[in-house]
């Protein structure tokens, strides 16, 4: 895993597993099945950082983001506010996500956290429901690590549903 520390990729996988497979959100569907390339896309990354020993926690991202089925690429939706460290380490970012759609919709974002270099330390999902067409919807996504130095959040896999 060059420039990628075991820890980090191990927890990004189980993060992204546990988070978004546990429906963390009304109204969020529960379908099993792929959706697509976004999908598919996240749950690869995931288990290719994280290796094949934990190939499962992949599987388990992938049909979490499935679970937002028919959903639809928004990463481009999505924008971020500074990364801040509280008293235990864990990092933490506003999540903004514009809506343009003419109906409410919601959004599953992960939310990658890296270092300077842009190797990744940890992953966060978080869920914005029911954003009001034409509208923007807040959260905040929280790390499951301690972290320190500085450190970065980029947007990762994105779905409107």
């Amino acid at each position: 895993m060059a420039g990628h520390g075991r820890r980090g990729a191990v927890g990004a996988a189980l993060a992204l597993a546990t988070v978004v497979t546990a429906g963390c959100a009304p109204g969020l569907p529960g379908s099993a099945g792929p959706t697509g390339p976004v999908a598919s896309a996240a749950a690869s990354r995931a288990a290719r950082d994280a290796g094949d020993a934990f190939a499962g926690a992949g599987a388990e991202a992938e049909r979490g983001i499935a679970a937002a089925r028919g959903g639809v690429d928004a990463r481009n939706e999505v924008r971020l506010g500074a990364v801040t460290l509280g008293g235990d380490g864990r990092a933490a970012t506003r999540v903004t996500a514009r809506n343009t759609a003419g109906s409410a919709k919601s959004f599953a974002v992960q939310v990658d956290f890296t270092d300077r270099a842009g190797n990744l330390l940890d992953v966060a999902v978080v869920l914005v429901g029911n954003v009001a067409p034409r509208a923007t919807g807040q959260g905040t996504a929280h790390g499951n690590h301690p972290l320190h130095g500085e450190v970065r959040a980029a947007v990762g896999t994105t779905l409107r549903y």
